[in-house]
């Protein structure tokens, strides 16, 4: 069997190595969250800031959950590959500022010491929506998520994301350490001002003198980040470890493209991530609504038409001309709701969105994309679509996107092979629609009454959720994919 990937002495001469010394790398960034977009996005960033303006920004980095990933990185002392994908051939990149990772699960202590070291000045998310707990219909904590009703009751013996920055932040507090600061790099919009409310939400149900102090000395920047990173698969392993000459269980497969904007709000320093190609600016909500409107928005909608379609990957649905030029009229319709972006042309983004979309070398999933529904429509969809039916439009690829989502949460395939809906309110769904005739008109009506999830200017409108329900119709009712 192949020698494991443990360090950067005999490796093949097609790996690109780190350009620094990794044994003079010290801890500064504990990341909660090590998945493949992590290790495809922030660790990139990071190793080209150290590579270009040194630091001590050697990352830590804490799984909440599951083990594997930070097994597999501690086996490989934090190494790991990540291949780059494109029609002229595949990278192999060995990211190197991963020093430890910890499972929260197996040793809480563990990572509770850690977000008290002060040698730890930024502690970073990427943990998906739903691990936020917060509520969609009031933006406050939501109390029945599991998590944060568990953390409330016991502040001092967290399991959630929220429960851990809060009680870490006390920590620090009582021992007049410097705060950390708090850097979601999750898909939500103006994702730092969300991670604030809910951290002094949650504090000042415990303590509202630390919520004062928090909100006195904390700051929560948002960022927009952006690269498509499919999950692993064999042959990912496969290409590292022909690329590197060694076997390699943490590796990862990604685009090209690659972009990060960060509100450059930091208490205690950062690293140099513009020499890697970062973005700095005061205001990030820009960049943030163009991506998630436009990127975002019209993956959902391939993704759900692409999946009860039968397609398994995006560059699939892609081949098909009347889904392509599906997916730029919604970019379009997404880029009428946005004002300028500084230093952007929407059209050419918009291009650059549809090649990327359909790049062969990269297999990412309908399935993959089409989880959380419920924690994605509203940033991605819902809110443009009100702000356009508002204006006098349409908003019918909008309603086209609601449609293919409803037909994908009946939860069946066009040939009745049922399928995991994979999203944080399955079972309401499904408790929805369990006595539900089967036609567009009943489904849509059942799933508009899902508490919290559409607005009341998109279900108010007579017109656009009857369009939804005869799109979803067409859907429910003809087994060829329809061109809208």
């Amino acid at each position: 069997m192949t020698e494991r990937l443990t360090s950067l002495s005999g490796l093949a001469p097609t790996a690109k190595l780190p350009l620094y010394d990794r044994d003079a790398l010290k801890p500064g960034i504990l990341h909660l969250g090590p998945g493949a977009f992590f290790r495809a996005h922030f660790a990139p960033f990071t190793d080209g800031a150290i590579a270009a303006a040194g630091g001590d920004w050697g990352i830590e980095v804490a799984s909440l959950r599951t083990a594997d990933v930070a097994d597999h990185l501690n086996e490989q002392n934090g190494l790991y590959t990540m291949l780059v994908r494109d029609t002229a051939g595949t990278t192999a990149h060995v990211i190197g500022p991963i020093l430890r990772a910890h499972v929260a699960t197996r040793n809480p202590g563990d990572l509770l010491a850690k977000l008290e070291d002060p040698a730890i000045r930024i502690v970073s998310l990427t943990v998906t929506e739903k691990a936020y707990g917060f509520d969609s219909a009031t933006g406050g904590l939501d109390l029945k998520h599991p998590d944060i009703a568990a953390d409330l009751t016991d502040r001092h013996a967290p399991r959630g994301v929220v429960g851990y920055l809060v009680e870490g932040l006390c920590r620090r507090r009582a021992k007049g350490i410097a705060p950390f600061t708090p850097l979601s790099c999750d898909n939500l919009p103006s994702n730092g001002a969300v991670l604030k409310r809910l951290v002094l939400d949650f504090a000042e149900r415990v303590d509202p003198d630390l919520r004062q102090w928090i909100e006195d000395n904390v700051p929560f920047p948002s960022t927009m980040v952006d690269r498509i990173t499919p999950a692993s698969t064999d042959a990912t392993y496969r290409d590292a470890e022909g690329l590197t000459g060694r076997r390699d269980l943490a590796a990862i497969e990604t685009e090209p493209f690659t972009q990060w904007v960060i509100e450059d709000h930091f208490a205690n320093g950062r690293p140099d991530w513009e020499q890697a190609g970062a973005l700095m600016v005061e205001d990030v909500s820009a960049y943030e609504k163009m991506k998630l409107r436009m990127l975002n928005g019209a993956h959902s909608l391939l993704a759900y038409l692409g999946y009860i379609g039968g397609y398994e990957f995006i560059r699939d649905v892609m081949d098909d001309a009347g889904l392509a030029a599906l997916a730029r009229r919604h970019m379009n319709a997404a880029a009428a709701t946005l004002d300028p972006v500084p230093g952007i042309d929407l059209e050419a983004y918009a291009d650059e969105l549809i090649a990327r979309f359909a790049n062969k070398a990269i297999a990412h999933r309908t399935y993959q994309i089409a989880m959380d529904g419920t924690q994605k429509l509203p940033q991605r969809l819902l809110e443009p679509a009100s702000e356009a039916v508002a204006d006098g439009g349409k908003a019918e690829t909008y309603a086209i996107a609601v449609a293919a989502w409803m037909r994908y949460a009946l939860g069946a395939d066009r040939n009745g092979e049922s399928y995991e809906l994979r999203d944080p309110r399955a079972a309401e769904i499904t408790a929805l629609l369990a006595d539900v005739p089967r036609n567009g008109g009943a489904v849509s009506k059942a799933l508009f009454g899902l508490p919290g999830l559409f607005p009341a200017a998109l279900t108010d409108n007579l017109g656009w959720t009857e369009d939804v329900a005869n799109k979803l119709e067409i859907l429910i009712q003809d087994n060829r994919l329809p061109l809208f």
